[in-house]
């Protein structure tokens, strides 16, 4: 197989990432009144960061936001980046190897601090990825 096969099967492994962690939102995993409690006090203790009004709710949920539109920014990339590659990896090493790693560090911290889900996803992608990166620097890739 060639590289940027491997590329592409990252990148659309990438949007099943991103749709998953949109699909989550608001991306509170119990519904107990513990839980309802504490979302209900992050919704309500407002404070004052750089001269706006927010709120611990408005951080969390826009920080999830966020990790969507990111998420789906790196599967648009590696499409492109996939792209790319039918030319010759040569040039784009450099790029793969910078989102291989990002995504090796994205699956250590959901590892730490959420479940096999984002683990499993972004694992997948590195993989992805490494292969990729192996096959381009074959000679005559």
């Amino acid at each position: 197989m060639k590289a940027w096969i491997f590329i592409r099967i990252a990148s659309v492994i990438a949007l099943i990432y991103c749709a998953g962690h949109t699909a989550g939102a608001p991306w509170t995993p119990e519904t107990g009144p513990d839980a309802m409690a504490l979302i209900g006090a992050m919704k309500g203790h407002v404070f004052e960061v750089q001269g706006a009004r927010v709120t611990y709710w408005g951080f969390y949920f826009g920080f999830g936001v966020l990790i969507s539109v990111f998420l789906l920014l790196l599967a648009v990339l590696l499409w492109q980046v996939g792209s790319m590659a039918r030319q010759g990896t040569a040039p784009i090493r450099p790029a793969i190897a910078s989102i291989l790693a990002a995504y090796g560090v994205n699956a250590v911290i959901a590892w730490k601090y959420f479940f096999i889900g984002p683990v499993a996803f972004a694992a997948a992608i590195v993989v992805c990825l490494a292969i990729a990166l192996a096959l381009g620097a074959r000679p005559g890739a």
